[in-house]
């Protein structure tokens, strides 16, 4: 990237910081702290990324330390969101690796994308964002259910049901709700919007028939992960859900 190009971004980024802080203050909304913060720090990390991602390139046995260290960021990430401390950070990573792993290892072993450093690093990472997503979503909201529908788990339990058994029926919900945001993205690609590799590949060059085909697999490929993912976080947490009583989560 040439001097131009960066001071061109920075003026379109400044100029786009503007308006959601002008729009923000107007409305009294008092996000505009929280907003600089969070492009400034998005902009240092996408810069840091970079550096490593274009590391990782020059040196492809790097992915084998990249991958993993973006799974055991993803799981304390999805720890602090679900909030039954770190006890399951263990078992996020599992669920996180299986899910993701499932999803870029069909895709890879079918064939239909190239086994290169610059292929398999952002699919298999875009699958990890996803795998961590649905075992947040997943296991915060089995946790929440569990909570305010308590006497229904405790019925399950007087009447002799494991804690893992006594919230099934929460643990299903938690799936659902975790796996509706994807399947509606997919329904709705291209029509309501541009999903994001579909639009990066034709700023980059690539033909629409090319965008279209990698953009499907990286759908169908999250919604895979997803579902692997958020299947086994409520398994795993099941148990551990389903013997805390409300005052204890």
């Amino acid at each position: 990237m040439t001097w131009p190009e960066v001071l061109r971004t920075a003026l379109a980024v400044t100029v786009l910081i503007g308006i959601a802080l002008a729009v923000t203050r107007a409305g009294r909304v008092p996000v505009g702290r929280d907003t600089l913060w969070a492009v400034g720090r998005g902009a240092v990390q996408l810069m840091l990324v970079a550096l490593v991602i274009a590391w990782v390139f020059r040196h492809p046995a790097g992915i084998a330390v990249y991958l993993p260290v973006m799974v055991v960021a993803a799981a304390f990430t999805a720890t602090r969101r679900i909030g039954l401390g770190r006890a399951v950070t263990g078992h996020l990573v599992l669920a996180i690796t299986a899910g993701s792993a499932v999803a870029a290892g069909a895709v890879l072993a079918s064939g239909a994308l190239a086994t290169e450093p610059e292929t398999v690093l952002p699919f298999a990472a875009q699958m990890i964002g996803g795998a961590m997503t649905a075992a947040a979503v997943s296991g915060g909201r089995l946790r929440e259910d569990a909570r305010t529908q308590w006497a229904e788990v405790e019925g399950w339990i007087a009447l002799g049901a494991r804690p893992g058994q006594a919230v099934a029926e929460q643990a299903r919900h938690a799936v659902r709700w975790a796996l509706v945001p994807g399947i509606d993205q997919t329904r709705s690609a291209g029509l309501v919007t541009l999903p994001g590799a579909f639009v990066g590949l034709l700023l980059g060059g690539a033909s629409s028939a090319l965008a279209a085909q990698v953009q499907l697999l990286v759908l169908a490929g999250l919604l895979a992960a997803q579902a692997v993912s958020g299947v086994l976080t409520v398994r795993l947490l099941g148990p551990r859900v389903g013997a805390l009583r409300p005052a204890d989560t």
